[in-house]
């Protein structure tokens, strides 16, 4: 038996509470997963895990070999791309959570980064809100403004940029605003991306203004409110992600610009800077560097 091979089964029927999960996860067929973790509990002479038609969970020896099962996991991930620095390849699943504007962003280009590593591949989870990474099986998240779990890592990557829009059949209806206080006697639609929709923050470099604002639409997802504007609902402050191709073709129109929205510091955060495995570190390199590529996306941008 490759114990390496039944610990890591082991883990991930764990994780999943199935075997057909782990299956899947680990690109294998179900049987194969159920015969790894029968031999492992025949090499232990124990009991790991209670089977009943409602589901999967660990016994007691189970819960105990676990946390085991993960220190030795890790020993061998940092062993083997030690030993193979100079020719490892990362390999596995990676499951990264971005909120949607970011996510199309590297949807662009992940392309790239799978060509260059075949054995490696990306889950890409569109999250506006932050996630229990440890029970969501989250490898990286990307996070926008303050990261208040100080359980995690964090690794800031760069910042947001945004516009404050209108289409110009808005604009046809309602004169444009000047100014922050000009806000509140506009149609808002808001991206409810931190649980509060009714606070819009400017800044003209040397002064930052927070505004109190009535929505008339709030969604979860920055593309159903880029969406709205578009068709002429109201104000938005939208990524430039997303906004610019629109202000380029005249879809949609900055306004205030002397009061830009104000920018948050892009976070990328994990559970564990010990024994990282190298495909997370793949990624997290990649989410790196293709934001700083991004000039509205720099420090300096």
């Amino acid at each position: 038996m490759d114990i390496v091979s039944a610990l890591r089964t082991f883990q991930r029927v764990a994780v999943t509470g199935s075997f057909s999960a782990a299956a899947h996860d680990l690109d294998v067929t179900q049987p194969a997963v159920s015969r790894q973790v029968a031999s492992l509990e025949s090499h232990f002479n124990t009991r790991l895990l209670h089977r009943t038609t409602s589901g999967l969970s660990l016994t007691a020896e189970g819960e105990r070999m676990l946390p085991m099962a993960l220190r030795i996991l890790e020993a061998v991930e940092e062993l083997g791309d030690a030993a193979g620095s100079n020719g490892a390849t990362a390999s596995g699943k990676v499951r990264l959570s971005v909120p949607a504007p970011l996510g199309l962003y590297l949807s662009e280009r992940l392309g790239d980064l799978l060509a260059a590593h075949p054995k490696l591949s990306v889950e890409l989870i569109f999250r506006e809100q932050s996630s229990d990474m440890i029970e969501e099986r989250l490898d990286l998240e990307v996070r926008l403004g303050s990261v208040a779990d100080s359980s995690l890592v964090c690794r800031r990557i760069g910042w947001t940029t945004a516009f404050l829009v209108a289409s110009p059949a808005y604009l046809a209806r309602k004169a444009a605003p000047r100014a922050p206080k000009d806000i509140r006697d506009h149609e808002c639609l808001c991206y409810d991306r931190a649980g509060d929709t009714c606070t819009w923050s400017f800044s003209n470099g040397s002064e930052d203004i927070s505004v109190r604002i009535t929505p008339r639409l709030t969604a979860c997802n920055a593309i159903a409110i880029h969406r709205a504007a578009l068709a002429g609902a109201g104000l938005a402050v939208l990524s430039h992600i997303i906004a610019v191709p629109d202000i380029a073709a005249g879809r949609l129109i900055p306004v205030m610009e002397n009061f830009q929205p104000s920018r948050l510091p892009i976070t990328v955060v994990y559970p564990s800077r010990r024994n990282m495995p190298l495909r997370v570190k793949t990624v997290l390199d990649f989410l790196t560097a293709v934001v700083g590529k991004d000039p509205s996306m720099c420090a300096s941008g």
